[in-house]
C-alpha cells in the first residue's frame, strides 16, 4: 500500500539510490493491508510474492470501489512515464489523501538488459523497489518468456547457418549423429502434415527421389520473413 517518504532531501538522487535507500515493507503485511489471506499467496522471499489464481473475489468491504487507468503516454524528457504516473496517483491517493488504494503495474520487459529501452519501475520517489528485480526478472514469469524467445531464435540461426554452410542435402537429410547402425530415417505422425503440405505424398523417406529428400531436409527460411512479435504489438 503506498507510504509517505520520509526526510525526502532538497535534491532528487538517482532512481537507483532511491530504490537501494529504501526499505521494503515485508509482502506479508502489504498483503495483510490489501484483504489477502496467507493461503492465498506464494511468497518469494520476504518482499515479493505471487497471488494465486482462485483469488477471484474482492476484500471485504471494496465491492463497488473505483478502477483508475493509465493509458499509454510518451514520456517526458524526465520519464514521467505511465509507470510513475501510476504509482505517483497511488501514493496521492493512498498516502496523502488516506484512501485505500493499490496500484497494479504489468511485469516489465528486459529492455534495459539490451539497452534498447528504459527500465519501467517508474522514477524519483515515486517508483517500483526493488527496481533491479522488478526490471530483470521479479518471480520470472517474464524471464522464462524471455528464455524461450532466445532459445528458439538460437534454433533458427543454427539451422539456417547449417543450411548455408552443407551442399549436401544427404548429409541434412541422414544427420552424422543418426549413422549409427541400423539407423533408418522415417516419418513419424507429427511430420505427416509437414511432408503432405511439401506435396510428397510417400510416408517411407527411404523411396523419397532426392528432390524430396532435398525438401524435406530443408526449411529453407527466408530472413526477411522472420518477425518477433510481443503481446503488446510490438516487434
Amino acid at each position: 500500500m503506498p507510504k509517505k517518504t520520509d526526510n525526502t532531501p532538497d535534491t532528487c538522487p538517482s532512481d537507483i539510490a532511491i530504490a537501494q535507500a529504501a526499505v521494503p515493507t515485508p509482502i506479508t503485511t502489504i498483503a495483510a493491508e490489501a484483504g489477502i489471506l496467507p493461503d492465498e499467496l506464494e511468497a518469494y522471499g520476504k518482499n515479493k510474492a505471487k497471488v494465486h489464481l482462485n483469488r477471484a473475489r474482492p476484500p471485504q468491504g471494496c465491492q463497488g470501489r473505483k478502477v483508475y487507468r493509465v493509458t499509454a503516454i510518451t514520456p517526458t524528457p524526465l520519464g514521467e512515464g505511465k509507470t510513475t504516473t501510476t504509482v505517483g496517483l497511488s501514493q496521492a491517493l493512498g498516502a496523502h489523501l488516506g484512501r485505500k488504494f493499490s496500484p497494479a503495474i504489468r511485469q516489465p520487459s528486459q529492455g534495459p538488459t539490451f539497452g534498447i529501452k528504459g527500465g519501467a519501475a517508474g522514477g524519483g520517489y515515486s517508483q517500483i523497489i526493488p527496481m533491479e528485480e522488478f526490471n530483470l526478472h521479479l518471480t520470472g514469469d517474464i524471464h522464462a518468456i524471455i528464455a524461450a524467445n532466445n532459445l528458439l531464435a538460437a534454433a533458427i540461426d543454427s539451422r539456417m547457418f547449417h543450411e548455408e554452410t552443407t551442399a549436401d542435402d544427404a548429409a541434412l537429410f541422414r544427420p552424422p549423429g543418426s549413422r549409427g547402425k541400423g539407423w533408418q530415417p522415417e516419418v513419424f505422425d507429427h511430420h505427416a502434415a509437414a511432408v503432405k503440405k511439401l506435396g510428397i505424398s510417400k510416408t517411407d523417406p527411404n523411396t523419397f527421389a532426392p528432390e524430396e529428400r532435398r525438401r524435406f531436409a530443408r526449411l529453407d527460411i527466408d530472413p526477411p520473413t522472420i518477425t518477433w512479435a510481443s503481446r503488446r504489438g510490438h516487434q
